[in-house]
């Protein structure tokens, strides 16, 4: 077995036992891969373990990474992720190339999403991003603005409204991690009560994956945890 495969099965492991202390169900929690800054021959082996979800922050490194995929596994489907800051003129490849993004945070991006978004794929799922923990550094919508901003981008065709997602303040403290991670569920759980039909809670990475497991996350985004440490230029 390779290294990338026993990470997945112990970050597997990881995600079955946080969902078992909370009381979830083990498919309550889908398991995306971020693959940033690794290359294609990474995704590839984390795909001959059976991982079909991965996440991509930069867009050409992941526009270069699913066409390298793409020639080295042409047969099998996965579902690309794009989990990085959205510039306004990077919408069009992005909404033609992929499958989620969970980085909405302003209309005008979702409004190019949708416009640019071929009718033959079909709906791109979005999450909005919401900025947590009021961080000035941090990318995300102000928790004031989300229910009008989550009406309006869910009234956009071409675009599925899914859910939330959040990168809290990093701490290793677990009651904070629970806080922030109570916070978006919290949200998320109005913006239903209000109509919106959510499923998503994009929430929780390596570090705090069982804190956001425990607060209803059904989507973790693990990279390190899979492919190893980052080696950034």
């Amino acid at each position: 077995m390779s290294i990338i495969a026993e990470n997945l099965q112990a970050v597997e492991a990881t995600i079955g036992a946080a969902c078992a202390s909370s009381g979830r169900g083990k498919n309550e929690v889908r398991l995306l891969a971020v693959s940033k800054t690794f290359p294609a021959e990474a995704v590839v082996e984390a795909m001959a373990a059976g991982q079909r979800a991965f996440g991509e922050n930069y867009l050409q490194e992941g526009l270069d990474k699913m066409q390298e995929v793409a020639r080295l596994q042409p047969d099998t489907p996965i579902e690309w992720h794009f989990i990085g800051p959205i510039q306004s003129n990077k919408t069009r490849p992005i909404a033609t190339h992929f499958q989620w993004v969970h980085t909405v945070e302003r209309l005008k991006i979702a409004q190019r999403l949708s416009e640019q978004r071929p009718e033959e794929l079909g709906p791109l799922d979005i999450c909005i991003q919401v900025n947590i923990s009021g961080e000035a550094s941090k990318s995300g919508a102000g928790e004031d603005e989300l229910p009008e901003l989550a009406r309006l981008v869910a009234a956009l065709p071409n675009l599925r409204l899914r859910g939330l997602m959040a990168i809290p303040e990093a701490t290793k403290d677990e009651a904070q991690q629970r806080a922030a991670f109570a916070r978006l569920r919290t949200l998320f759980e109005a913006l239903r009560a209000q109509g919106l039909a959510l499923d998503t809670l994009s929430m929780g990475m390596s570090g705090d994956l069982k804190a956001a497991v425990a607060e209803g996350a059904t989507i973790v985004r693990i990279g390190s945890a899979i492919f190893g440490a980052r080696h950034y230029e």
